[in-house]
């Protein structure tokens, strides 16, 4: 027996009908949101309807990122740009900041070599007005003089007639000194003097210190303001221990000129 395919509703029903009610059935989950819901969860969310077809959803897409749609991966974008933002302007910072505090220890460096170098500048200085002072300074020729002879006094004691110098009351081994820088240009006896030392002066002036015991210096030797030369004694023509005390114009006997008048020129009083 032959079999044969029932008529009726348990036919499948033809292609066209099948589509037709697929449409019908989509489009009726559309209207209840169902389709948009499952389809596109982004089009859901902004209340837009759900496309029917992949080119719809397509079109649609395009659309929102033409439009400039925010969507997840636009925020994660910008989010990332604000953060490689910060940490460059975080960069930038710390440099500047390394070239300020390098910029301020140089200034700070170089501060401090001026200081130094001015207050240097300023002791050389100092020094070399003391050296000048020291070169230019005159002194006593003996510490507390007193004067036992004055100059030009008259008697038979002097071969002149009268005293060509001044006598300073002195004891034997009484330090006796320069009374302002030079040279030495005689050191040793001399006849009526005894042992005496010749000193000229910066500014051309000679002194002469007779009578000694002994001397410390010798001829072309420089000496200082003060500085210690000879002992006082009584050697050559002499009555007793004390210092004979000559300034002269030029280095020999009969150039001299008052010696009070000459160290009070350059400041000193005996």
């Amino acid at each position: 027996m032959a079999f044969t395919h029932a008529r009726g509703k348990h036919r499948r029903p033809p292609r066209i009908q099948r589509r037709s009610a697929h449409a019908v059935g989509i489009a009726s989950l559309a209207a209840a949101g169902v389709v948009g819901s499952i389809a596109t969860p982004a089009t859901a969310l902004t209340g837009q309807e759900a496309p029917a077809t992949g080119q719809a959803a397509d079109e649609i897409s395009s659309k929102e990122a033409g439009t400039g749609h925010d969507t997840a991966l636009t925020r994660a974008v910008g989010f990332g740009d604000s953060i490689a933002a910060t940490v460059s302007d975080q960069a930038q910072a710390q440099k500047a900041a390394a070239v300020q505090a390098k910029a301020e220890k140089e200034a700070k460096r170089k501060a401090a070599a001026e200081k130094a170098k001015r207050e240097r500048e300023a002791r050389e200085k100092a020094a070399r007005a003391a050296e000048r002072a020291k070169l230019n300074a005159f002194t006593a020729p003996l510490d507390d003089p007193s004067v036992s002879t004055p100059y030009q006094s008259s008697g038979g004691l002097w071969s002149s007639g009268s005293h060509t110098g001044i006598d300073f009351e002195a004891d034997e081994g009484t330090e006796v000194q320069s009374v302002a820088a030079g040279e030495v240009v005689e050191a040793g006896s001399d006849g009526s003097f005894g042992n005496n030392v010749v000193i000229k002066h910066r500014d051309g002036t000679y002194t002469q210190y007779g009578h000694l015991s002994s001397i410390s210096v010798s001829a072309g030797q420089s000496v200082t303001s003060g500085q210690k030369i000879a002992l006082s004694g009584s050697t050559g023509n002499t009555t007793g221990p004390h210092l004979h005390f000559e300034a002269r114009n030029g280095p020999d006997y009969g150039s001299d000129m008052d010696p009070i008048a000459y160290l009070s020129k350059h400041g000193v009083d005996v």
